[in-house]
């Protein structure tokens, strides 16, 4: 099951760690990063720039506003993609780069590939759930 893991943090202290905290986190993390990714588990992992590069567009006013949708001190500074069997085993991943990295939180959210072709096996025999409804993915015809 492919799940993204959303890392929020507080932005305010994140962009203040000197250069050598910030490599401490990110030595710290990929001790993390190396044992899934022998395992397979670990797919693309982003770190995103802070919010105040951030562009939002509001869509049904189609209003562009410079900086992130939501104003809070915890602001989605990254994300993981990672492949595992289950959200017990999602959660062992979360806790792990919890260990490396302080504050803040991770967001486990089960993810459907929807690119033709994606390198990852098994992105469209997963089930959605909508609402406690189960419906099966959509089967796509191979021509």
């Amino acid at each position: 099951m492919l799940y993204a893991v959303l890392c929020y943090n507080n932005e305010e202290m994140v962009c203040g760690w000197t250069k050598e905290q910030d490599e401490a986190v990110m030595a710290a993390l990929t001790k993390a990063h190396d044992t899934w990714e022998k395992a397979g588990k670990l797919k693309p992992s982003i770190r995103l720039l802070p919010t105040s590069a951030a562009t939002t567009l509001h869509k049904q006013q189609d209003l562009v506003l410079d900086g992130p949708y939501a104003e809070t001190k915890e602001a989605l500074l990254g994300f993981y993609i990672i492949d595992v069997v289950n959200l017990e085993e999602g959660l062992a991943f979360a806790r792990d780069l919890a260990q490396a990295n302080p504050g803040g939180a991770y967001e486990l959210r089960p993810i459907q590939l929807y690119l033709p072709g994606a390198p990852i096996d098994g992105a469209y025999a997963t089930d959605r759930e909508y609402a406690g409804d189960k419906a099966p993915a959509p089967k796509v015809d191979a021509k």
